[in-house]
């Protein structure tokens, strides 16, 4: 029958070649989108140079940038779920032309850090991360979790290809021409690229949502309200990522306290962020087998583990093991809020859902940053900093924990078969 037949098309088209070909083409808009990510770190000395501003101020666009790509986040990620990504990867397309463009032709650092934080941030960085997300986990069950590490490896990866292109147009013609041409490049690259992704996702039928059997309960994820439940991984959002701001924010000033050099410390925070990639892989491949949520406790609990190993060991070998390990094994965490969003709560709102958790991650981010470098300011050492990180990531691990152990009782998961974070893998 008619009826029939259009959602098992649709249903066809999840893990298959025509999703492997959308997932690729949605990495290359991540890489573009998330260029204005890392663009300031590299620019920053320039920048306070040009403007005749202290290091405070050439870092405010920074954190003024880090805010509004939260922000943007949760409200692209709401324009998706209503009109589709198509719409948001044009408007971060404008976003990142306009907003890079603007920045060059600044005369001072307020209409630059207004540039890059309502249009870079805004709308160019956040249509480039949660929105890609939230539509690649509608086009995935069986490989979802390595689907969406690859889609949220995006912005890493960003951070491995623009800094060096960066800081060779800065040396060769400026960097207000740089600015320019980036903001041409990335937004026309965006806007050619968004035209292979015309077509909507079939994870949108409602038949199409069946790799585990009987849906559960999404009118009550965890058996909690809706809105209680995304709170709850908002928090932990905020106290994850205040334990992974120490050493990531940090790690350079913490190995000149121990009498190392700024190189050194610079290649272990390269290495931490490299085998961040491989770690958002490794553990996307690991939620495909054991679900997002036990994914998120074991990633947090590897997590506090490795940021505990600092204090103890401060020898350079030491340091770049521990640093690796801490870059293997922090990465997967973020990925999997997507993932278990995607799973427990209803399809319609998750764009905006995972805006509102990933939001709380960038927060934690910015506010361990601060917290780490204050801690240091009252005591003269990290070893407060790092407690205090673990602190944080405690409170997490406790949160992902209870959420885990509601999906156990009968009310939440009729049949524990059908729950992507308690089904048993052959």
């Amino acid at each position: 029958m008619a009826s029939t037949e259009r959602p098992h098309d649709e249903t066809a088209l999840i893990d298959s070649r025509v999703a492997a070909r959308r997932l690729m083409i949605i990495l290359g808009i991540s890489i573009l989108g998330n260029c204005g990510m890392w663009v300031l770190s590299v620019v920053l000395p320039v920048i306070q140079h040009e403007f005749d501003v202290t290091r405070a101020q050439a870092s405010l666009p920074y954190t003024v940038t880090m805010l509004a790509f939260g922000i943007g986040g949760i409200y692209l990620g709401r324009v998706a779920d209503r009109w589709g990504i198509n719409r948001v990867v044009h408007i971060g397309a404008l976003g990142v032309s306009s907003g890079f463009i603007l920045s060059a032709l600044s005369p001072n650092i307020w209409l630059f850090c207004l540039a890059h934080g309502l249009l870079i941030g805004f709308l160019g960085i956040a249509s480039g991360f949660v929105p890609l997300m939230a539509d690649t986990s509608r086009w995935w069950n069986k490989y979802r979790g390595i689907a969406v590490a690859i889609c949220a490896s995006g912005n890493y990866l960003a951070g491995t290809v623009w800094p060096p292109i960066i800081q060779y147009g800065i040396n060769t013609v400026g960097w207000r021409t740089t600015y320019i041409c980036i903001g041409i490049f990335c937004g026309i690259g965006m806007w050619l690229l968004n035209r292979f992704i015309r077509q909507p996702p079939p994870a949108l039928a409602p038949e199409a949502d069946t790799h585990f059997g009987k849906a559960i309960d999404r009118t009550r994820p965890f058996g909690l309200p809706p809105n209680v439940a995304q709170w709850a991984l908002f928090v932990a959002g905020i106290g994850c990522c205040v334990a992974m701001a120490m050493p990531q924010v940090h790690l350079v000033a913490y190995c000149m306290q121990l009498g190392l050099t700024p190189l050194q410390g610079a290649n272990m925070l390269s290495l931490m962020l490299g085998l961040g990639v491989v770690s958002r892989l490794l553990f996307g491949w690991v939620s495909d087998r054991i679900g997002g949520l036990k994914t998120l406790i074991v990633s947090s609990g590897l997590q506090g583990l490795a940021l505990a190993l600092f204090l103890p060991f401060d020898g350079v070998v030491a340091l770049y093991v521990i640093a690796g390990l801490f870059g293997l094994f922090q990465g997967g965490i973020v990925p999997a809020y997507a993932i278990v969003i995607r799973a427990y709560f209803p399809i319609e709102k998750v764009g905006g859902r995972i805006g509102t958790v990933i939001f709380g991650t960038l927060i934690g981010m910015a506010f361990g940053g601060w917290m780490s470098g204050k801690l240091f300011d009252l005591t003269g050492t990290y070893a407060a900093a790092f407690w205090n990180g673990i602190a944080w990531n405690l409170l997490n691990l406790t949160i992902c924990i209870w959420l885990y152990s509601r999906t156990k009782r009968p009310s939440t998961a009729p049949d524990p078969a059908l729950n992507p974070d308690t089904r048993k893998t052959t």
